[in-house]
């Protein structure tokens, strides 16, 4: 698997629901919906990963689509236009994220609320899989991006966009040191190392694998009081200021306030990040190959 460098701007993300499915993996739930109110905008901390995400689904007329892990849909609306007369369909654990996508649905866009892990979805009925950070938390990767793969057409192509590893992403330790907390959770990364994922996806039937690095940084809000506010509308902020005694939440208030006024940009409040584009595809009817890679990949 060859890997190249996409870098176009130098100097994310913690919800609660029940799951749609009864075996759905909690931390996804807990690290896709952390926002504790819908006013945070996903979509707007990831707006300049939009353009590369795009670009690389390559969406085509009559295309038939999968968006794995949707969330609000922007990603499903974008891969519609581009479909036209073809289709796209959403899936999300979370029908508060669904709700918020149906209300700006386009006519040839479904959502579906399942656990894209192990939803049995019709074979061969997918042109394209796609995904913007939503496959980091499958409890059994290989199974789950060969349930994946099962859902495309022979050729079919998988896109997703993932998190480098976490010393990658100044945003997954900033925040919560600023609040006095202790960075834990690694479910974010777990796609992080590029020849893992390799790995997995090979064991998932996938061939001709590929990888871009993308550095680009998430965004917070247009000043330090806008991302002030924005931040504490997350839930792991929140938990970390909760487990504060009054004082102690005043100071780490105040350090959150410098640490994002330190970040302060013309271009608005930004955390540097880094994220892979992985790409690949099923293999034609009658392919032999189907378990074997391209190569290592180099970082």
């Amino acid at each position: 698997m060859a890997t190249d460098s996409s870098s176009c701007r130098t100097p994310s993300t913690w919800s609660t629901e029940e799951p749609a499915d009864s075996n759905v993996v909690p931390v996804a739930d807990q690290w896709r919906e952390q926002q504790s109110s819908p006013v945070f905008d996903y979509d707007d901390e990831l707006r300049f990963y939009r353009e590369h995400f795009r670009s690389a689904c390559a969406i085509q007329a009559g295309d038939h689509v999968l968006d794995v892990g949707c969330g609000a849909g922007q990603t499903t609306r974008d891969a519609a236009r581009a479909a036209t007369d073809g289709q796209v369909v959403g899936v999300d654990i979370s029908e508060r994220m669904l709700e918020q996508a149906r209300r700006t649905s386009l006519p040839n866009t479904t959502y579906l609320p399942a656990d894209a892990a192990v939803h049995d979805f019709p074979p061969a009925s997918f042109d394209v899989c796609i995904s913007r950070f939503g496959t980091m938390f499958f409890a059994d990767p290989v199974a789950a991006f060969a349930n994946l793969r099962r859902a495309l057409r022979p050729g079919g192509r998988l896109v997703l966009l993932v998190w480098q590893p976490r010393d990658a992403n100044e945003w997954a330790d900033a925040i919560p040191s600023a609040l006095g907390g202790t960075p834990s959770d690694d479910s974010p990364f777990t796609l992080g190392d590029a020849d893992r994922t390799r790995d997995l996806l090979t064991a998932a039937g996938f061939t001709g694998l590929h990888v871009t690095a993308v550095r680009e940084p998430v965004y917070y809000g247009s000043d330090a009081e806008t991302a002030y506010a924005n931040v504490l509308r997350l839930r792991e902020p929140q938990q970390l200021l909760a487990a504060l005694d009054a004082d102690a939440a005043e100071r780490a208030r105040a350090a959150l306030r410098r640490t994002l006024a330190a970040h302060e940009t013309r271009d608005g409040v930004l955390f540097d990040a880094s994220a892979w584009i992985v790409t690949g595809v099923t293999p034609d009817a009658g392919d032999p190959d189907v378990g074997s890679g391209d190569g290592r990949s180099t970082q």
